[in-house]
């Protein structure tokens, strides 16, 4: 009897994550370059301890691995909003000073002239965070390169500013951090830089990608897994009351 209500708290456990999961997904529907998780498969784990080796729990990965499904492509017409195309990521720096990358594309200048995205996260060029000088308008080109010009000099040939750190992560796992950017799911790659993948990198200036979030999708899966653990609470309850109605009958009378 134990056993059945240990593999059902442990079901309880596993589903409860996942609707964490989904429930992250639906607030993010709206969210510029949002991408959801990949669904997982619960491995079986052997529980040691004291008795038989009968008892079996559910485990599922905590780490968030990053479906780069694309989403829907929202025109902009604005210069510095890039939508990333195929696994394309772009390198930011988190608050930690790791990389990280992520699929927001809504760039802008700060005051001191560098590059972040409406985050606030400071978005790195190949040799480091870019530096735009006072007064450039900063226009993009389909490789990552940032162009400067001047309004006051539109004949003088547009000063190069240096290439945004896009990489292609067709052929690497990615993972979500804590705080919502990616990075590989290689422990000896993690915080940092990973290798470009064979796909070329890509962005298309003047648009943004929204969430590849189905909210219907999302939603038909919280109300089924809502049933689910309902189920297994009320089987946790019958499981309670079995054991309780056993006890009483070996009770001795008075």
């Amino acid at each position: 009897m134990d056993r059945l209500a240990f593999i059902s708290l442990a079901g309880i456990t596993s589903q409860a994550d996942i609707r964490a999961k989904i429930t992250n997904s639906l607030a993010n529907v709206s969210t510029t370059g949002f991408k959801e998780s990949l669904a997982t498969v619960d491995e079986s784990l052997a529980t040691n301890g004291l008795g038989f080796d009968t008892r079996v729990a559910p485990s599922r990965p905590s780490q968030e691995y990053i479906n780069l499904a694309p989403g829907t492509i929202n025109t902009t017409g604005r210069a510095m909003d890039i939508a990333m195309s195929g696994s394309t990521v772009l390198g930011v720096q988190a608050e930690n000073g790791d990389i990280g990358f992520t699929r927001r594309g809504d760039l802008r200048v700060t005051a001191n002239g560098l590059i972040e995205n409406a985050a606030g996260q400071l978005v790195m060029g190949e040799a480091g965070p870019i530096n735009v000088p006072p007064g450039h308008i900063v226009s993009i080109s389909p490789d990552g390169t940032l162009f400067g010009t001047l309004p006051t000099e539109p004949d003088a040939p547009a000063l190069n500013l240096g290439q945004l750190m896009l990489r292609d992560a067709s052929q690497t796992q990615l993972i979500r951090r804590s705080d919502a950017l990616f990075e590989p799911a290689d422990e000896t790659l993690r915080g940092a830089d990973f290798p470009n993948g064979p796909e070329p990198v890509a962005v298309t200036s003047g648009a943004l990608e929204g969430s590849n979030v189905n909210p219907i999708e999302a939603m038909v899966k919280l109300m089924d897994f809502s049933r689910s653990y309902e189920a297994k609470i009320k089987l946790v309850s019958e499981i309670k009351a079995i054991d309780e109605n056993g006890s009483s009958m070996m009770r001795l009378p008075k």
